[in-house]
């Protein structure tokens, strides 16, 4: 399994009528996005789960959060 260092900042997400803090995740291989409402660890961790569930190249990689 190869690990993807990805980015992972504070973003502002449309929830249709509103916005809400949130975070977004970027592989650092590909450019795929994920995000995620809620700013804290499980919001954090969610993000990068949900990069290795989507990977557009369907890899099995162990994607960290460039800044941990």
């Amino acid at each position: 399994m190869k690990r993807v260092e990805c980015e992972v900042e504070e973003v502002d997400i449309d929830d249709g009528d509103r916005l809400v803090a949130g975070v977004r995740a970027t592989c650092g291989v590909c450019g795929h996005v994920t995000e995620s409402f809620g700013v804290n660890g499980p919001s954090r961790r969610r993000c990068l789960a949900l990069l290795r569930e989507e990977c557009p190249g369907n890899e099995n990689n162990f994607y960290v959060d460039s800044e941990e």
